[in-house]
């Protein structure tokens, strides 16, 4: 059993909102800020954010987050819920001022481990007995126990830089950084710690102890920033052997290569085994099978091109064999998972929707999708999958509802909203209808466009629209719901919205998607053309009202169209977009994405496709700018710095267009903090309602 480490002793480092809890918001409370019966940006934030947790060890219960947030308080907190995987006996077992983080069942589905405070805790399974059962030198962002409970696995940083002010002790206040190589900074923060996976064992009485850095030593990541967690390392059945993700490059050759591998630890000797060595691209997320014989993960074949096609290998531990199942499904594999057996059920877009499918591990390969059999329809998303006996647990979304926990019968096919967090407050808003059009490509290739219409759409008024220009640029377009970029808000301010899925996004065929680098300003602009102009010609879209926005490679999209629009559109909104794409690819980290997807440095004379690509510069066009623009960003975006929102805003206001900065010191590439979501979306319409209606 698991029980208190005598050696912790919770602390208390929460501000000065610490002791107020966060509740589920009530429906008086929602009717407030809601319109007419409409969404609006304010009910975005009230909506509980359902994320997933783990299934019981017996099949039964589902453990999973609700993040409630509070716009007056400006934060959110994240409780913890259980329910039956038929839909029963649904209860909240946390109450807390702070969120609990990662979660796992312990003691055979007996208590439940969680992270709180940085630090490791546990309690019963329903939710009494709450106490803090380890304690790192270092916060703790995520675990494992492994099968037997003897152990854990967790994640904590290491340091990675040496402080000026160590070297010159005489400078103890001096705040500057001394860097010698690339790679310094990272998505939103200056990389001075890096994460490394720590094993320890558990006791009852003294909580984690004889800790070992698997990584001791070595300047590498585990799991790879920003995006990698817990996913990307796992434990063996038999609890000996630790599989984890690493990318073992610094510096400049980090910054420029995507080569990660998966690593076998053996923790009797402290050996390490490189699993995947010579298979160049991206190596990531392993996962072993039931019995222990087989492993699973996630490749992508070449080396720097981050929106490779995500291909599912599988490798017998005994014999080393290892084989691609995916080699004629056109489509990337995203989260997936083992049964008790050896099928492995996995998440994949498949034109424009989320879907579940299964493979078997050990069946040969057909020589076409044969192999793999879909196993869920509908217009929505599924974002994770689970196995729990004869049914799959996920996490599920659409344009028109936030995440919820479904259960998915394998024997009829069944999806079962088993969470059910948000059905009383959806039940007070009328969403706008969403439809699946296939409109024709300068190529003659058919794209899918999701148009949403306003509620109570009245075909025989005329509307104004905004055309919705994706970011990533490989992201598709497909069932999403976002609290920063949410299309039933834009629609629900009478605006019929307009979302294709032009070339260069997953979902439609590895071609479709690959066509995108290299082409940047050229066939996914005649596409978003095309799209428009077929909307255009509705009876119930007035022509003389555009409007065009976008966010990360969709603000290059607003940024670009601006100067080549021939006055289709007579207002923008461009969010943390590329206006410069010399100075781009001098700004960002990550150099392995602006090599491939741009084809190489500007200075570079001879090739051509670098060329292309930096001739394409948006600010190339601004002498053609002729419509109102807005620009938003956030200070900490190190993907897009700031610099390329104000860049433009700078020749906006130099060339006399009108145009408006909203300017945000302390995000990043997203908008996160409900009174700066709030804000976005009471500017954005400001913007649009000024010019369109």
């Amino acid at each position: 059993m698991i029980t208190l480490c005598a050696a912790c002793q919770p602390t208390n480092k929460d501000n000065k909102n610490s002791n107020v809890v966060i509740k589920k918001t009530t429906g008086d409370s929602f009717k407030s800020v809601v319109a007419n019966g409409r969404l609006s940006g304010e009910a975005m934030h009230l909506f509980g954010q359902v994320s997933t947790g783990a299934v019981s060890p017996d099949g039964k219960t589902v453990l999973y987050g609700v993040s409630y947030g509070n716009i007056a308080l400006n934060k959110r907190n994240r409780e913890l819920f259980t329910v039956n995987i038929d839909g029963t006996h649904r209860r909240q077992i946390t109450h807390s001022a702070k969120s609990e983080g990662d979660v796992q069942w312990i003691n055979d589905g007996k208590g439940i481990a969680f992270i709180y405070n940085d630090q490791l805790w546990a309690m019963a399974a329903d939710g009494s007995g709450r106490k803090q059962i380890g304690m790192y030198s270092s916060p703790i962002e995520s675990f494992r126990f492994s099968p037997n409970g003897r152990k854990v696995l967790f994640i904590s940083t290491v340091p990675s830089v040496t402080p000026s002010s160590e070297v010159y002790p005489d400078l103890d206040k001096a705040s500057g950084r001394v860097i010698d190589d690339l790679m310094y900074k990272h998505w939103d923060e200056w990389v001075e710690k890096i994460p490394h996976p720590f094993v320890a064992d558990f006791d009852a009485s003294k909580g984690l102890i004889n800790i070992i850095d698997l990584l001791e030593g070595e300047p590498f990541e585990s799991p790879m920033r920003p995006w990698g967690g817990i996913d990307q390392l796992a434990w063996s059945p038999d609890s000996k052997t630790i599989a984890y993700t690493c990318r073992k490059k610094t510096g400049k050759e980090y910054a420029k290569s995507t080569n990660s591998d998966i690593y076998l630890y053996e923790i009797a000797t402290k050996k390490t085994k490189n699993l995947t060595e010579g298979m160049m691209g991206y190596d990531q997320n392993p996962k072993f099978s039931a019995d222990g014989q087989y492993l699973a993960w996630q490749s992508m074949a070449r080396d720097g091109y981050e929106a490779d096609k995500n291909r599912l290998f599988v490798q017998n531990l005994s014999t080393g064999e290892r084989h691609d199942l995916t080699p004629y499904f056109d489509y990337n594999v995203d989260a997936f998972c083992w049964d008790k057996a050896h099928t492995i059920y996995f998440v994949a877009n498949k034109l424009g929707t989320n879907q579940l499918f299964k493979v078997d591990a050990l069946a040969p390969v057909l020589p076409n999708e044969q192999s793999i059999t879909k196993l869920t329809e509908g217009v929505h998303d599924y974002a994770s999958v689970a196995y729990a006996n004869n049914t799959l647990i996920g996490l599920r979304k659409s344009m028109s509802s936030p995440p919820e926990v479904y259960a998915v019968n394998l024997a009829n096919g069944k999806q079962t909203n088993i969470s059910q967090e948000n059905i009383d407050l959806l039940a007070q808003i009328t969403m706008g209808r969403v439809e699946e059009r296939w409109i024709e490509t300068t190529t003659g290739e058919n794209m899918l466009t999701w148009v949403m219409y306003p509620p109570d759409f009245d075909p025989t008024k005329k509307y104004p629209a905004i055309l919705y220009c994706q970011g990533g640029p490989q992201n598709t377009v497909s069932q999403f719901w976002s609290t920063r970029w949410n299309l039933q808000v834009m629609a629900a301010h009478d605006y019929i919205i307009v979302a294709p899925n032009r070339h260069g996004v997953p979902g439609f065929g590895q071609k479709w998607n690959e066509q995108i680098s290299g082409d940047y300003g050229g066939q996914n602009m005649r596409d978003y053309l095309s799209a428009i102009d077929a909307l255009a010609k509705e009876p119930f879209v007035d022509e003389t009202r555009l409007g065009c926005t976008g966010a990360s490679y969709g603000g290059f999209s607003v940024f670009w169209l601006a100067g080549n629009h021939n006055k289709r559109f007579k207002a923008f909104w461009a969010h943390a977009g590329i206006f410069n794409v010399e100075a781009q690819y001098l700004e960002t980290e990550e150099m392995w994405f602006a090599n491939w997807d741009l084809g190489g440095a500007f200075w570079d004379k001879t090739n051509a496709t670098a060329q292309r690509s930096f001739a394409n510069s948006p600010h190339k066009f601004v002498e053609k700018w002729d419509t109102p623009i807005a620009i938003s960003h956030g200070e900490l975006d190190y993907r897009i710095l700031a610099s390329q929102g104000m860049q433009a805003f700078n020749a906006a206001q130099l060339r006399g267009i009108p145009s408006r900065l909203l300017i945000y010191p302390n995000e990043n590439h997203w908008i996160s903090q409900p009174q700066n979501g709030v804000l976005f979306y009471r500017e954005f319409f400001r913007w649009f309602d000024a010019y369109l209606k």
